[in-house]
């Protein structure tokens, strides 16, 4: 079978890699083409195009580049016809891919949708449209399923990749990764601020602005693999702080406590059992929008899944240095981390356990054969 998968961002490309390598066991003659990043591209396959040219972020950003985004969009129809696969996958990037869908819809492609847009979140009306444009939807949040049901369209449900993709991983080995990156015995803050240019410099000047309030541990920014050291090089003005770059989950596996930007690194902290404070904020132009668009309660995959506030969110003016301290030392209190790990335990137990690539790669490839 001839496969098509399109995914944006770091995510994408870590959810499409495993998506591949099940498809891969499914069907050992499958032809895989795709839009994503380097992960996938080391499972093989055919890249056409990199996630890291079209990472745009807010409602502003995209504004501004509308006439990339389309020069995209209709280079993509013009290499999925070339290619004529047996069916497209879209992997969440919704923006992009719902535009897609619905042309290969009117194009007698077969779809399959994996990780939902969030029109859970906002623009609810959507909805009619993914109805008729995806033939298949795997969901991979507990709360989304039951979103779907209450529009009479049915979904699978088929738990989080990230269990998977957090359960295989190689073990690190503490001190081995301490002294190969430079580290101290000091304990650890991590600083995720994110993977595009915009958010990492809207973040990481906020979340660095803090240290010297905490002279007992080292902060270790993680370096995003869609940038270079020199980017964040310019935020970095004490030795303090460390970077190192395309090792989240090790640096996450031997930390203490977590800033995190909003988004899927939230989800996986949280699996880590590492405490941590949620932070996010946009343009003020993209702020507004959201503001009136979005319904949710909170902005955290793990507040979302839990359905309460877990771990705190500070948004926009929120994300200040008073509010950042407070709450870097709350989550440092032995008691709230004691609170924070029972949380998480739960939180894991609500995602469904492990397999999701494999279960979504095996009613892919079944759909194709009936």
């Amino acid at each position: 079978m001839k496969y098509y998968i399109i995914a944006g961002e770091a995510s994408g490309d870590l959810h499409g890699s495993n998506l591949m390598k099940a498809l891969l066991k499914e069907d050992v003659n499958a032809d895989i083409r795709f839009w994503g990043g380097d992960l996938m591209q080391s499972v093989g396959g055919t890249l056409v195009t990199h996630y890291k040219e079209r990472a745009f972020m807010g409602f502003a950003e995209v504004i501004l580049n509308l006439s990339k985004i389309f020069k995209f969009i209709s280079s993509c129809k013009k290499d999925i016809k070339a290619f004529n696969p047996d069916t497209i996958i879209f992997i969440d990037n919704s923006g992009f891919n719902l535009r897609i869908a619905k042309w290969a819809k009117q194009n007698n492609y077969a779809t399959n949708y994996y990780i939902s847009p969030q029109v859970w979140a906002s623009r609810a009306s959507r909805v009619k449209a993914i109805k008729h444009d995806v033939d298949n939807m795997f969901v991979i949040l507990p709360f989304v399923e039951d979103f779907y049901k209450k529009h009479n369209y049915n979904v699978n449900f088929v738990g989080h990749p990230l269990i998977d993709a957090i359960a295989n991983r190689t073990q690190v080995d503490e001190h081995s990764f301490r002294r190969n990156n430079n580290l101290s015995d000091k304990p650890i803050i991590a600083l995720l601020p994110g993977s595009r240019k915009q958010e990492i410099t809207k973040m990481l000047s906020v979340m660095l602005s803090i240290i010297s309030d905490f002279p007992d541990y080292q902060f270790v920014i993680a370096g995003a693999p869609s940038q270079e050291y020199s980017f964040y090089k310019t935020f970095i003005k004490t030795d303090q702080v460390k970077f190192i770059a395309n090792k989240t989950y090790d640096l996450l596996s031997v930390s203490n406590a977590a800033l995190v930007t909003s988004g899927t690194a939230t989800l996986e902290t949280a699996l880590f059992k590492i405490p941590q404070v949620v932070c996010y904020k946009g343009s003020r132009i993209s702020y507004q929008i959201a503001k009136r668009i979005i319904t949710l309660k909170f902005i955290s995959l793990v507040n979302l899944i839990m359905d309460r506030e877990v771990v705190t969110e500070l948004i926009q003016g929120d994300f200040n240095s008073d509010r950042l301290k407070k709450e870097l030392t709350h989550i440092l209190d032995e008691k709230q981390r004691a609170q924070l790990f029972l949380d998480y335990y739960d939180l894991e137990k609500a995602l469904g356990g492990k397999g999701a690539s494999e279960k979504t790669a095996k009613l892919i490839y079944k759909s194709l054969q009936s």
